[in-house]
């Protein structure tokens, strides 16, 4: 029988023809449009949630430190920063997060490549020993350090109240970072290039330089990072075995707690901020070099 008036001019039409739609294709538009408000509606629910928690979490408390840092002008901040006692808690730590970094960046794809690469009896006691400093308090790492290498060290090494013994602490506490970053990508690269390059007569040196290295590379960069900024705000692992000595091995977290007990949480402020913008710098840079890298593919 032929539609009815009424009918057709309910229909839906087609917006360039001006035919009507057929009511299954009204109905699969309808669905698809529901389903995409749902979508983008969930979608803005989530951000929305993430940028609330994230704010609450740390956007606000470190604006707070930049804030009350700044509280009594430009001069003040300069002069509570280049005091002299802060300004060496500076250098010493930007010092030794620079020296953990570099040798965490070597040492830590090390022991990622062999534990991937290499088979060897306890080698599942080593994968979970990596892990240690992750679980384990910082205070008891530093207490650990200090029994280990402290005065009455059993091996007769002492690095108690020395900067080394600054460096050892803060090596124990971020040597994860780098393994943990670099054993997935080795762990998902196809050993099939690498063989492939061996036929044609590649060395080992010269494939690890020209295959393995542009593929670990992003993983390398972004352990080294995550191990130089964590170094910057460690506190509980060298509180022990520094001794706290101004001018000789007292970092900066230290130096902060200082002055929040000396009535300066100005002072406090200043300094953090300072950890803060060269952390901050850093994972700046961090992001540049990898979409550089994405770039160039």
């Amino acid at each position: 029988m032929p539609e009815s008036i009424q009918e057709l001019t309910n229909k839906p039409r087609d917006p360039t023809s001006g035919e009507p739609v057929p009511s299954s294709q009204a109905d699969g538009t309808g669905r698809n449009l529901g389903l995409a408000f749902r979508g983008r509606a969930g979608t803005a629910l989530g951000l929305g949630t993430a940028l609330i928690y994230l704010s609450l979490i740390v956007l606000i408390p470190l604006a707070a430190v930049v804030w009350r840092s700044a509280g009594h002008g430009p001069g003040y901040f300069w002069r509570s920063v280049t005091t002299p006692d802060s300004w060496a808690a500076l250098q010493l730590t930007v010092g030794a997060s620079v020296i953990v970094a570099v040798v965490n960046l070597v040492m830590g794809t090390v022991i990622a490549w062999v534990l991937v690469r290499d088979q060897f009896a306890g080698k599942g006691v080593v994968d979970t020993l990596i892990d240690l400093p992750f679980a384990l308090p910082t205070i008891v790492a530093g207490l650990v350090l200090l029994a280990l290498y402290g005065q009455n060290s059993p091996l007769g090494i002492n690095l108690a109240y020395k900067r080394t013994g600054v460096v050892a602490a803060l090596l124990f506490v971020t040597l994860p970072f780098v393994v943990r970053t670099v054993q997935p990508v080795l762990l998902e690269l196809d050993q099939e290039m690498e063989q492939a390059a061996a036929s044609l007569g590649a060395g080992r040196w010269l494939t690890f330089r020209r295959i393995i290295l542009p593929n670990l590379l992003p993983a390398m960069t972004a352990g080294t990072a995550l191990a130089f900024t964590r170094s910057m705000a460690e506190f509980g692992s060298t509180v022990l075995i520094s001794g706290n000595l101004p001018f000789k091995t007292q970092v900066a977290a230290v130096n902060i707690f200082g002055k929040i007990e000396s009535d300066d949480p100005i002072g406090a402020a200043a300094v953090s901020t300072v950890l803060l913008v060269v952390a901050m710098l850093v994972l700046f840079l961090l992001d540049l070099v990898q979409r550089w890298r994405a770039r160039r593919g």
